[in-house]
């Protein structure tokens, strides 16, 4: 009877447990996603783990970007009612993260499953190791660019992670902190909210464009949004307490953690 039901709601027969565990790797996947980002590289795993291996990368894809949606919408939220946005520098960021998102989300029809793994783990090694290195990075705000320039240089951010967020999509709220950190200038809390904002507009594109091709897992998507949800929620009210300097440790925290799973998966798909 629960078997039956689970699977009326998700689309999938999937066992209990497998459900179970999806929602939670999609709760703590909210939490880390407002805090720092890279909720991506824990709750995509889980479902490509999970779900039969007949189901087609780009319907995984587009199943996560429901949970993922709705998270970000409520850490976006919690930030929001805290963090001043600078809306003139915002909307080049925004709307170029939104034609990434909706472009790169039409090359996952062409990505193999075991080539989806090496692709992430370069990019975080790269990221954590970037920011390892700067023991500083983010802790303050050192504007670098402003007007024109400062806009033409979210647009370009926005693009390209926008077509990460799109095609492959683990760390795209990462990829953008420690982008606006890097190349703006803006300390690690302002760059979580510009970020949540960013990639809100990547899922909310990437929906739009896996709904179109008929690439949604619908209920199991919102089964694991509402954990997703609840999850971001208390993880943006945990950054916004603790400040920059325990964003910064989480987030190498959850980069060590991820590489090293990443790895191991790697590794394993090569000599398995």
């Amino acid at each position: 009877m629960l078997v039956a039901a689970a699977a009326m709601i998700t689309g999938l027969e999937l066992p209990l447990l497998t459900l179970a565990l999806l929602v939670a790797a999609s709760f703590v996947a909210g939490w880390v996603d407002a805090v720092v980002g890279g909720g991506g590289l824990i709750q995509l795993p889980a479902l490509l783990i999970a779900l039969p291996s007949e189901v087609p990368v780009a319907t995984i894809a587009g199943t996560n970007k429901l949970p993922s949606f709705l998270g970000t919408a409520t850490a976006s939220a919690t930030y929001l009612r805290s963090i001043r946005v600078n809306w003139s520098l915002a909307w080049p960021l925004l709307v170029m993260a939104a034609v990434g998102s909706a472009a790169g989300a039409q090359l996952t029809h062409f990505l193999p499953r075991q080539h989806f793994t090496p692709l992430v783990l370069a990019a975080v090694v790269g990221v954590g190791w970037y920011t390892w290195r700067r023991p500083h990075l983010g802790l303050h705000a050192h504007v670098k660019h402003t007007g024109n320039d400062a806009r033409l240089r979210m647009a370009a951010i926005g693009l390209v992670v926008g077509a990460w967020d799109g095609f492959i999509g683990p760390g795209t709220g990462t990829f953008f902190v420690i982008a606006l950190v890097s190349v703006i200038g803006h300390d690690f809390l302002a760059s979580s909210a510009l970020a949540k904002l960013a990639n809100l507009t990547t899922n909310a594109a990437a929906i739009v464009a896996f709904a179109f091709t008929g690439n949604l897992l619908w209920g199991l998507g919102l089964l694991m949004g509402a954990a997703n949800l609840t999850g971001g929620f208390l993880g943006a009210r945990t950054a916004l307490k603790q400040g920059n300097t325990f964003v910064r440790k989480v987030f190498l925290l959850v980069v060590s953690a991820l590489a090293l799973k990443l790895a191991w998966d790697t590794w394993f798909s090569y000599v398995g």
